[in-house]
């Protein structure tokens, strides 16, 4: 088997991201914060090990995140929170289907982050 079909070690548990559809790295690349460049250089990890981000996904499918301190969404300006629980959430989203609709990986970001080259 392929290492990109084994998974990848997440930086922060060391467990292995077994599936896409849990990988931080790809749902940062679907909602604009990485490049496609980088994903097969960028650290992986699980999308609840990065809570900082995982705290903006609100979907009845994914079980809330609670960040404390000067990260939590609680200390953040309201607006940017829900600007940003809007563009992750629609990320995981589009996270979980990417797979089953048969389209190329330069094809996996947000409509506003699909490059037109």
């Amino acid at each position: 088997m392929a290492k990109c079909d084994e998974g990848y070690q997440c930086d922060v548990c060391g467990e292995y991201v077994h599936r896409m559809t849990d990988s931080d790295l790809y749902l940062r690349f679907i909602i604009g914060e990485v490049p496609a460049t980088a994903l097969l250089s960028a650290a992986e990890r699980h999308i609840r090990c990065n809570p900082t981000l995982a705290q903006f996904i609100r979907d009845e499918a994914f079980e809330p995140v609670q960040v404390e301190g000067p990260f939590s969404r609680d200390e953040l300006d309201p607006v940017d929170v829900a600007r940003r629980e809007e563009l992750v959430t629609r990320g995981w989203k589009r996270l979980q289907e990417v797979r089953q609709l048969g389209i190329s990986v330069s094809e996996y970001p947000l409509p506003e982050f699909c490059r037109q080259d």
